[in-house]
């Protein structure tokens, strides 16, 4: 069955529901992710759009990714906690950020990528398939390598 997913900003100003399963949930190591979380990785629940329903007022950052792609960010213009991203590559999906679930323990990742930029004191995941940069094809490529791996992200 299906699952709802919840989440906000550390402010509440920002709100979001998702319903249904997780196309892919994805540890990113990437300089980007990595500055715009303040931690060692981003964690991203890819969703597609139309299940993400999103109440606030969201701010966006833009900024081309290695690809050239551009990576929309949003952010809570109150208390800055990053909410979701897009990827121009990826029209029609987005990519919620795990630590602003309400449940972070909902979702399981199942693909970590960039993992040659991960910093020593933020292990990768051994149990994950692994791709030290973005797989040729990009995110795309990256999917189809994690459905291989695991027919479906896991849901707990």
């Amino acid at each position: 069955m299906p699952k709802s997913l919840s989440g906000r900003c550390l402010c509440g100003a920002i709100t979001y529901e998702a319903s249904g399963d997780p196309q892919i949930v994805a540890h990113c190591y990437c300089v980007d992710c990595r500055k715009s979380s303040g931690t060692g990785h981003g964690t991203h629940v890819m969703m597609p759009e139309g299940v993400v329903s999103v109440t606030g007022d969201l701010k966006l950052y833009d900024r081309p990714a290695d690809s050239g792609n551009v990576v929309s960010r949003g952010f809570c213009g109150n208390c800055a906690s990053p909410i979701l991203s897009k990827n121009s590559a990826m029209a029609g999906m987005v990519f919620l950020r795990a630590s602003s679930l309400d449940d972070p323990d909902a979702v399981s990742p199942s693909i970590s990528v960039y993992a040659s930029r991960a910093p020593k004191w933020d292990q990768v995941d051994d149990a994950l398939p692994a791709f030290a940069e973005m797989p040729d094809g990009g995110p795309k490529a990256a999917m189809k390598a994690a459905m291989k791996a695991a027919p479906k992200a896991e849901l707990d």
